[in-house]
Order: structure tokens, then sequence, then C-alpha cells
């Protein structure tokens, strides 16, 4: 079966975005490159310092079945605009793990839903983190959904 695995894509601060992802979530990079670490490309432009430090690609392997990717958006593609027209889903496996990832991933953000017990039966939450990334984090209690 196919997995959903998000791309999460950055003007510029990719780097800082996944470093705080990274610690919120414990786990280390799978892999990282760098626009620098790209050959040059023929008939483009050759890259600044400061380009070649953006990232071309992340892998954080959150669980077994849950990858997050990023990238910097290529330096000077046109009509990027951060945290458009998607979420992150976060499912977690019990409600102290929802609060967990809930205070870690919203901290100098805005909470849009702060994180509580709904009439579906799920501990649930929505926030925008500081980096403009829309994200929802989902507990369902076994108990409570029974019921419904």
């Amino acid at each position: 079966m196919a997995t959903v695995n998000p791309y999460l894509m950055f003007d510029g601060n990719c780097k800082e975005a996944f470093d705080f992802y990274k610690n919120a979530f414990g786990k280390e990079f799978a892999d990282i490159n760098f626009f620098g670490d790209m050959p040059p490309q023929e008939g483009t432009p050759a890259l600044s310092d400061d380009q070649k430090s953006m990232v071309m690609h992340v892998r954080l392997e959150i669980s077994a079945e849950t990858i997050l990717f990023g990238s910097d958006i290529f330096p000077g593609t046109p009509g990027f605009k951060t945290g458009d027209n998607y979420a992150v889903s976060l499912n977690a496996d019990s409600r102290e793990e929802a609060t967990h990832l809930f205070n870690n991933l919203s901290e100098g953000g805005i909470v849009t839903m702060p994180l509580a017990d709904t009439f579906w039966g799920a501990y649930f939450g929505m926030w925008k983190d500081k980096f403009g990334i829309e994200w929802m984090v989902n507990y369902d209690d076994p108990s409570k959904v029974e019921q419904h």
C-alpha cells in the first residue's frame, strides 16, 4: 500500500526548520544534501556561497511508515509562498504523545485550535509553526471512539 510522505518547501530556511523538527521528534536526518553538493549544471549560473548552503533535499524518518521530506526552493524560482494549501497530519499513539508533539512543534508558532477532546472522540489540535507550516495532531482514544 502506498504511504503519504509530506514534502515541505522553504525559501532559504529549510535547514533551520528541519533542525527544529529533528529536535521536536527526537530523530536524526536519514540524509541531507545541499545545492552546493550538486555538480555544475550547463547553462545555469554559478551559485553563490549562500545558495550553495541551501538544502536541496532532506529526509527525516519519523517512524517506519512516515518520512518528512524538505527542500529549499531552487534559487530564483518565482511565485513561491510558504504554508499554502496543506497541513501535516500526525496520528499519535497516545494522549501523552499527542501532547508532546503539540507542545514541541507549536513552540513559537500560532495555535489555531488548542489541543482538546473533540466531539468525534479524538484528542485533537491545530497550529501554524514558526516557519508558516500548518500542522494538526490527532489521538483516537479507543474508549471514546467506540462510543460514536
